[in-house]
């Protein structure tokens, strides 16, 4: 009985290390969609990843741009960037999608009237990226864009994750669910 009592708690002990995003060695793990974190001074969190076809409605509010190539496709990381102190903090502007190949894809540019489009800023404080009660914070999605253009065989190299790189050797990497 004792002996089950402590394998439970080592169990238990090694459970709540991977929670915190470490690994059994203490590297650091991926965080996973819908979990806040903090990068230099505001919280992160995405929301939702997913592909975006502009030959439908409701995708042609989100990028009304190129189609893909053949051979590419669109995806749209919607995400939230809060400003929780008392100060004003700058937002990241540093992102890339990598696969697990090591192929690192940049974000399109959007254009500064597109309503999702994340653009990093100043954040005052208590404030937020999308803004409260804006169209990208009110709609399905509840997050600003950011669009990769991703090659089709790059989505295959799975698990996709999200770097952020904030200053110095700062950063935060989300693993994408796609």
């Amino acid at each position: 009985m004792r002996s089950c009592l402590a394998i439970a708690a080592c169990l238990a002990a090694a459970l709540g290390a991977v929670a915190c995003g470490e690994d059994d060695q203490g590297v650091d793990e991926p965080a996973r969609e819908g979990l806040a974190l903090e990068l230099g001074g505001v919280d992160y969190n995405v929301f939702i990843t997913r592909q975006l076809n502009p030959r439908v409605a409701p995708d042609q509010a989100y990028f009304d741009g190129p189609e893909p190539e053949p051979g590419e496709t669109l995806y749209g990381v919607f995400l939230q960037a809060c400003n929780n102190s008392d100060d004003t903090r700058a937002t990241v502007d540093d992102f890339r999608v990598r696969d697990s190949q090591g192929n690192e894809f940049d974000p399109e540019e959007l254009p500064t009237d597109n309503q999702f489009a994340y653009h990093s800023r100043q954040l005052l404080p208590k404030e937020c990226i999308p803004e409260a009660g804006s169209v990208a914070q009110l709609g399905p999605t509840a997050g600003a864009m950011l669009l990769f253009r991703l090659p089709l065989d790059a989505t295959e190299n799975r698990p996709l994750e999200l770097e952020m790189m904030g200053e110095g050797d700062e950063h935060l990497t989300f693993r994408l669910d796609i």
